[in-house]
């Protein structure tokens, strides 16, 4: 099953202004798109729900340092882009 990456306007802003502070990872970034199109339980994403004040969503890594942020709704095959930073950062 392939899935579908949801890109809401929020999500854009703040992915341009992240990637610009952070050039260097672009790829990374890129790669970890692809991947989580294509296979969201792929381990190298490490794909796990959140609790406390971010219960409901997930996060997928983009390395040791950054994360994106994301509602997954698996029975429509969907996945919503919520934020991207760092893993200490709180959305």
């Amino acid at each position: 099953m392939t899935y579908r990456i949801l890109y809401p306007d929020s999500y854009v802003k703040r992915a341009k202004k992240f990637l610009k502070k952070h050039p260097e990872i672009q790829n990374q970034y890129q790669k970890t798109l692809e991947l989580l199109e294509i296979n969201p339980q792929h381990p190298s994403l490490r794909l796990h729900g959140l609790h406390g004040r971010l219960e409901g969503l997930s996060s997928v890594s983009i390395n040791m340092s950054y994360r994106i942020l994301l509602e997954f709704i698996i029975r429509d095959g969907d996945i919503i882009l919520v934020d991207v930073g760092n893993h200490d950062q709180v959305y």
